[in-house]
């Protein structure tokens, strides 16, 4: 039967003849996630050299033969293309088909090498004796018998997702995700899809509502129909998550709702009802006082997060309240004692954070760059070390633990790792029931620290415990929900040092001085000597691709020749927005074509990934124990196994195909990203086209990020707009006001 495609009518500016053509498809040169567009490079008898065809295709792997209806047509830029309209396939008849077939990663444990030597050993007859004699292929140097069980599992796995994809293609859908669906629910994947497209939302990560919502209108779902309302009320919430939201007031949620799906208020309204009642979310009422700062009278919650935002206030109140294990301790004496070992002199405001972390339960500790955290830090390490304390060192990301072990000379770990996740049990191993062996626990970068991330770390803090937050308030928010530090300290229930001198050595780095500039809303200094090496740099750029061009040339050429630096280890290129000319997406194209352009590489989801690669987590994958923001080398790439081998934190980490969506390059990151790491140098494209995400605490953030060196590339305009601008996204949570309230009510 012959599938039918649509095209975009602009592709194509001439038409000629309609007729149908057969070929073999010899690779795959671009394929688009969104709609299934293609753009083949096939094989046809009769003509010279490789015919380009363009359509929309369900699944087509190179080596397969394809009987193609449409037309020829000459393409304005890439000049004659069959354009199809209708195809069908069929799998290759010919050798060369066959190995190009089977080494084009279809089958997980056949790679080009392996495809050849099983071709050569059974020829034409090759995929007749994997469907029905599939043991034969122990007669393959290389292939023992658990290699064997993989291939038939593999092959039979095939067939299953491409009924999917051709089913998902046949509603309109792209197929793209079709691995990702079978890979969760199995074989019941075709089942779970017919029955209740909107599962998928829920259950399989990167397919979201959207998707979900045309699987289901294809299938003659309602509008009106209640899965059709409860997922898309989990959709939207989840959206505010995305947002750093923990929670949506009540009747914002439901215009959302409302304008999302377009259907009478009073069906979500009554789809809320049902997902409370499933308790599946939480539906809080408010006070008038909290109702009012907040903007509605009720808030809604996922009922995870109602959960971890109520029991993190309880445990923070609680720790505050309970009494000390250890003996009592003379503050005064503590640091004198201090003030003999350390080798510098520690301020006034330290001092006092020291003394607090020896009276108080709950400690925060903020400040800027140059202000001494890390010194505060070693002090207290000092004294709790010298009373034989058990001492935990924690941060929210491997980076920012390594910096934290190698500046105390204490072993720090990522508060993922201290919590001790168990892939086998899908939760924490330290909790409530088995704590932390410590009684003092430190978090450093704990802005960086989600409500969620919070409430499993309090779990396991033992009561007797002191709890030190530290961290810089004014950098940006944590990636995920929730705003935890600000919150904290602005509940007024804790004691909260702030740190403000800037000590001289840090005085001499212009970068410490223009982030504190930048802090007060004042323009930073940006004349430089050209003469003089300086560690903050502006260059001018106002059109985005000569920026583009100058963060090339500054990343590959003048930062590597003038201060040394590793192009590959040292250097980080942070923009504020994803998309644009001078977005993340298109700065790693170009960094990744001038920095690591050769070598063994594989591609999906429209990237490339080469051996040597700098790449980075998007989300959290617990069962690899590696965590949203994490980044790594690519190392090795296995065509034959179809998996990919990065190094993340001096160990490997291995990826299937199937799994990349998880990874993307990372010679430039969203600033977003760049929370709780540093590098030794810091590129940064600030262009007025980035208007709606230069705000202050965003340039703060990045400016901060770096140790030695930043250097600015874009327009002053843009800059001033960035210094001007402190009004930050607000976040709903109710993280402060119930810690007010507790605190006043004595209940908690």
């Amino acid at each position: 039967m012959f599938r039918r495609n649509a095209f975009p009518a602009d592709r194509i500016r001439k038409k000629v003849m309609a007729e149908t053509i057969k070929g073999l498809v010899e690779r795959i040169t671009f394929s688009s996630e969104e709609d299934g567009y293609s753009v083949l490079k096939v094989k046809v008898p009769g003509r010279k050299g490789l015919v380009t065809a363009v359509g929309n295709f369900a699944s087509v792997t190179p080596g397969e033969v394809l009987v193609m209806e449409g037309e020829w047509s000459d393409h304005a830029r890439f000049g004659e293309q069959f354009k199809v309209e209708r195809y069908e396939t069929s799998v290759p008849a010919t050798e060369a088909g066959i190995v190009k077939y089977l080494g084009s990663g279809l089958i997980r444990g056949i790679g080009p090498k392996m495809a050849q030597r099983i071709v050569a050993r059974f020829g034409e007859q090759t995929l007749d004796v994997i469907e029905h004699e599939i043991e034969r292929l122990l007669e393959v140097e290389g292939i023992g018998p658990n290699r064997v069980e993989r291939i038939r599992k593999a092959w039979d796995d095939q067939k299953d997702i491409r009924d999917l994809m051709v089913f998902l293609r046949g509603h309109g859908v792209s197929s793209a995700y079709a691995t990702r669906i079978f890979k969760h629910y199995g074989k019941g994947a075709l089942d779970v899809v017919r029955n209740n497209p909107y599962r998928l939302a829920m259950d399989v990560s990167g397919i979201g509502f959207i998707t979900a919502d045309k699987i289901a209108g294809n299938l003659g779902f309602a509008p009106d129909s209640p899965l059709r309302g409860e997922a898309g009320i989990l959709y939207v919430i989840q959206q505010g998550m995305d947002g750093g939201h923990v929670c949506l007031p009540f009747q914002r949620l439901v215009e959302d709702s409302v304008k999302l799906l377009d259907i009478p208020p009073q069906i979500i309204e009554d789809a809320l009802q049902r997902l409370a009642a499933d308790r599946r979310v939480v539906i809080e009422d408010l006070s008038v006082e909290v109702a009012e700062s907040f903007g509605d009278h009720r808030a809604v919650y996922l009922r995870g997060y109602h959960l971890a935002e109520v029991q993190a206030c309880r445990r923070l109140i609680f720790l505050q309240s309970y009494g000390r294990l250890q003996k009592k301790i003379d503050p005064e004496a503590a640091l004198q004692q201090l003030r003999n070992k350390l080798p510098v002199k520690l301020a006034p405001l330290q001092e006092d954070a020291v003394r607090r972390t020896l009276t108080d339960k709950v400690v925060v500790i903020t400040g800027g760059p140059g202000t001494g955290k890390t010194t505060l830090i070693r002090a207290v390490l000092t004294i709790y070390r010298h009373m034989g304390a058990r001492v935990c060192l924690a941060a929210p990301t491997g980076r920012a633990a390594k910096r934290l072990s190698d500046a105390t000379r204490h072993v720090a770990g990522t508060v993922h790792r201290l919590l001790e996740f168990s892939p086998q049990t899908g939760g924490f191993q330290k909790n409530e029931q088995q704590p932390l062996s410590a009684d003092l626990v430190i978090v450093d970068e704990a802005s960086m620290l989600d409500v969620l991330l919070l409430h499993h770390l309090l779990k396991a803090v033992p009561g007797h415990a002191t709890f030190v937050l530290v961290g810089d308030v004014d950098q940006l928010p944590s990636v995920g929900p929730g705003n935890v530090l600000r919150d904290v300290i602005d509940s007024g229930g804790f004691p909260v040092v702030r740190l403000t001198e800037i000590f001289r050595q840090a005085r001499k780095s212009r970068i410490v001085t223009n982030a504190h500039l930048i802090q007060q809303g004042r323009f930073p200094l940006i004349k430089a000597d050209p003469d003089e090496l300086q560690d903050f740099y502006f260059i001018e750029k106002e059109d985005p691709e000569a920026a583009v061009q100058v963060i090339i040339r500054l990343c590959t050429e003048r930062i590597p020749a003038r201060f040394g630096f590793d192009p590959m280890e040292d250097i980080q290129v942070l923009s504020p927005m994803q998309k644009g000319a001078a977005g993340v997406q298109r700065l790693n194209a170009a960094l990744q074509e001038a920095l690591n352009p050769k070598g063994k590489s594989v591609e999906r989801n429209g990237r490339i990934y080469r051996v040597g690669d700098r790449v980075m987590q998007i989300r959290n994958n617990y069962d690899k124990e590696v965590f949203n923001g994490d980044m790594g080398r690519v190392r090795k790439i296995d065509l034959e196994e179809q998996e990919l081998v990065v190094e993340m934190d001096r160990r490997p980490v291995t990826y299937d195909f199937s799994d990349l969506d998880e990874l993307v390059p990372a010679y430039a990151i969203s600033i977003h990203k760049a929370q709780g790491s540093e590098y030794p140098a810091v590129v940064i494209p600030l262009l007025t086209q980035h208007y709606v995400m230069l705000q202050r605490n965003l340039l703060y953030t990045a400016v901060t990020r770096a140790r030695k060196l930043v250097i600015v590339v874009g327009t002053v305009r843009a800059l001033s707009i960035a210094v001007r601008n402190e009004k930050m996204h607000r976040r709903h949570t109710l993280f402060k006001e119930r810690l007010r309230g507790m605190l006043q009510s004595g209940c908690f």
